[in-house]
């Protein structure tokens, strides 16, 4: 057998390709995808033009073989399974199965890729746990698993993961309570949405800059949250969080986006800002149970744009101090379904371009101002209720 030279791929490494396009179904590939232009009678390093597409390799300058160090299949919908034979491929730094159709468990040998840098595998229908091989992968700086039907709990010792930056289990059917996550001390964000996630808030990363936990059945308080001084978007909506909506949240000076929408909050805690303030953009916390007044020190935060505390039970005025806002910066304010009552601050009956509801509240609300429209609540539900 002729020695193999710099010109030619690990042998090994051409039978894990090989592996690994005989466990898609070949109805699946489309004449135009990446995975069609595989053809081995060629050398899939030494290959050009058109051939081996998605497949990068290291080009040794001794005469020892060339090694696959990344695949990026195009997201076609490959239907089929992922062989263990992918756990070969030594010198991988990245793998991107994202948008196919592979299913059945992601193997336990890719704990064998040391070299990875990125694992992508969203949007496919892989099953079970996250091989706990995965928990080893210390290059590791992006996984994402997002959209598929794994299940099981996160593992305690991903934590780990020292150099990971991106972590997305969101949409997948993962349970259980979600380990303290500071550890990963480089990770800048964080979605584990759309699972079934129970318990308190966790610990986590002080770098984190954007966390998504929407839609599990979290509950408990929001403290664990002001410790993310460097957090930009925080959504946490569709949970069963109870307690304050806090101002030490509220008052993180990098969130432009907070989501806390579908909870059991009873309280907003609203700082007034005389100076340069949070950059606070959007505040989402409709669908809760508030209660009180509505908050005059909102017109506080100089960059609000877009305010909805729809769904709640406020009662009183609507602050007169909010009427300037909906003539400059407000443009969208959704105070719908609440009990707010008396007559409108006069800007709101000018001519504006904000957008929302102020529908079925107690409000003297004229049926000419657009945010009227949807009517009120009939007065048997106004009448000496929710006077706070």
């Amino acid at each position: 057998m002729p020695s193999q030279t710099h010109s030619s791929t690990l042998q090994d490494d051409t039978l894990a390709l090989r592996e690994i396009k005989r466990a898609i179904d070949p109805n699946s590939v489309t004449p135009s995808s990446y995975l069609n232009s595989w053809d081995f009678s060629v050398d899939p390093c030494e290959s050009t033009d058109s051939q081996f597409l998605g497949i990068l390799c290291n080009m040794p300058l001794d005469n020892s073989s060339s090694r696959v160090t990344e695949i990026d299949l195009d997201g076609i919908g490959c239907e089929g399974f992922l062989t263990p034979a992918i756990g070969n491929l030594t010198e991988l730094t990245v793998l991107n199965l994202n948008n196919n159709k592979f299913r059945g468990p992601i193997p336990e040998t890719i704990a064998k890729l040391r070299k990875l840098t990125r694992l992508t595998m969203s949007q496919n229908f892989f099953t079970g746990a996250i091989p706990q091989g995965i928990t080893g992968l210390k290059n590791l700086q992006c996984l994402d698993v997002s959209g598929n039907r794994l299940s099981g709990l996160i593992p305690t010792n991903i934590t780990g993961l020292r150099s990971l930056t991106y972590l997305s289990l969101s949409n997948n059917g993962f349970a259980g309570r979600i380990p303290n996550l500071t550890g990963l001390w480089q990770l800048h964000t964080l979605d584990l949405s759309v699972n079934q996630f129970y318990g308190d808030l966790p610990n986590l990363p002080v770098r984190l800059r954007n966390m998504y936990f929407h839609h599990n059945i979290l509950s408990g308080h929001l403290t664990p949250l002001k410790r993310l001084i460097h957090l930009k978007w925080l959504d946490v909506s569709d949970n069963r969080l109870s307690g304050a909506i806090s101002g030490d949240v509220l008052s993180l000076r990098g969130v432009v986006h907070l989501n806390v929408s579908f909870n059991r909050f009873t309280t907003l805690e609203i700082i007034n800002y005389s100076l340069q303030g949070p950059r606070l953009q959007v505040l989402e916390a409709q669908g809760n149970h508030l209660r009180g007044h509505l908050p005059v020190n909102l017109v506080s935060f100089v960059n609000l744009t877009t305010i909805n505390l729809a769904n709640n039970q406020f009662s009183g005025p609507i602050p007169l101090e909010y009427g300037p806002k909906v003539q400059t910066s407000w443009g969208r304010l959704y105070l719908d379904h609440n009990f707010l009552s008396g007559n409108l601050p006069s800007e709101f009956t000018h001519s504006t371009n904000v957008r929302g509801s102020l529908a079925n509240n107690c409000l003297k609300c004229p049926t000419n101002v657009v945010l009227c429209h949807g009517g009120q609540r009939p007065s048997t539900e106004c009448v000496g209720q929710h006077n706070v």
